[in-house]
C-alpha cells in the first residue's frame, strides 16, 4: 500500500519538466528495498509529468551512503548517485521542512533539499513526495529542474558520489 502526499511546487513548469533535465532527491528509512525506492521515484516522475529520460542524477544524505536499495536502484537505472552532507542539505532552502528529517539525519530537508543540490540550486518542479511501500519502509523524493545544461558543473558535493 502507497501513501502518497501530492505537493506540486510549479504545476506549469512540471508540465514542461520533459524539456529539461532533473535531479531527484531521495530520503528513505533503513532498509527500503530497490523495488520500493523505484516505484517512489517513479511516482513522482509520474505526478510531475515527468519521463524518466529526463532524470540525470539521484542524490541523498551521506548518512544514506551505506543504503543497499538506494544503490541497487541507482545503479539499476544507470544514475549517478551523490551523497551530500548535512550541512550543505541544511544550507538549502525548501518548501517543507521536517522536524524528523531534522531528528534523523541532521538536516530539515532531504528529498528537497538533496534534489535542489544536485540540480545545481535549480527550482523544485515537485515537492516532497512522501511514501510507504510494500516492505513498510517510508521513502521521500523531490525532483528539481537542472538549472545549468552544462551538466558537467552539477552537482558539487564533498560527500562524494557513486
Amino acid at each position: 500500500m502507497w501513501i502518497l502526499t501530492a505537493t506540486k511546487c510549479a504545476t506549469a513548469a512540471a508540465n514542461e519538466a520533459a524539456r529539461f533535465a532533473v535531479g531527484v532527491g531521495v530520503g528513505c528509512d533503513r532498509g527500503s528495498s530497490a523495488a520500493s525506492i523505484a516505484l517512489a521515484v517513479e511516482t513522482a516522475l509520474t505526478v510531475g509529468g515527468i519521463g524518466a529520460d529526463a532524470v540525470s542524477v539521484i542524490a541523498s544524505s551521506e548518512h544514506k551512503a551505506d543504503e543497499a536499495g538506494l544503490r541497487e536502484f541507482a545503479a539499476g537505472q544507470g544514475w549517478p548517485l551523490h551523497f551530500f552532507a548535512a550541512s550543505e542539505l541544511d544550507g538549502v532552502t525548501v518548501p517543507n521542512p521536517s522536524p524528523q528529517a531534522l531528528q534523523h539525519a541532521g538536516s530539515a530537508s532531504v528529498a528537497e533539499a538533496a534534489a535542489r543540490l544536485a540540480a545545481a540550486g535549480g527550482d523544485l518542479l515537485v515537492g516532497k513526495q512522501k511514501f510507504r511501500g510494500a516492505d513498510g519502509k517510508h521513502v521521500t523524493v523531490a525532483i528539481a529542474r537542472l538549472s545549468t545544461t552544462d551538466l558537467t558543473t552539477a552537482p558539487s558535493s564533498t560527500s562524494g558520489a557513486v
